[in-house]
């Protein structure tokens, strides 16, 4: 397919970021990755039409207050959390901020897949 979405990874997790890359960019994706929150703040990358891959457990800010800051200069972008410790404030934490999906690790491919076509359908006016 041509003109796809790109794809932002955010996962302090190096093994998951490549592998998670490589997944998507065999689905034809354009796809960046970033260590860390403050490495995805300071790219400042342009959201509009795009999906965010955001792991929730990781050092110095987590994927929550890391949504939380792209929610102030981006409120409609079409985020993904993803963990490998789900509990109830996590799961309220990403409803609040309008998570499209909350995804366990490891990462069923399906699902994966069905909560990014389902992200990028939604309308993102204000992004």
């Amino acid at each position: 397919m041509t003109d796809r979405a790109t794809i932002y990874i955010v996962d302090d997790d190096e093994v998951v970021r490549d592998s998670l890359k490589a997944l998507l960019e065999v689905r034809q994706y354009a796809v960046q990755d970033f260590e860390s929150g403050r490495e995805f703040l300071a790219a400042d990358p342009d959201l509009a039409g795009s999906c965010l891959i955001l792991d929730i457990h990781m050092p110095g800010m987590t994927g929550l207050e890391l949504l939380r800051a792209i929610r102030q200069r981006h409120p409609a972008a079409a985020a993904i959390l993803v963990t490998g410790r789900r509990d109830a404030p996590i799961q309220a934490a990403a409803e609040e901020l309008g998570a499209v999906a909350l995804l366990d690790k490891p990462l069923a491919h399906g699902a994966l897949f069905g909560a990014i076509e389902q992200a990028l359908e939604q309308p993102r006016a204000g992004s």
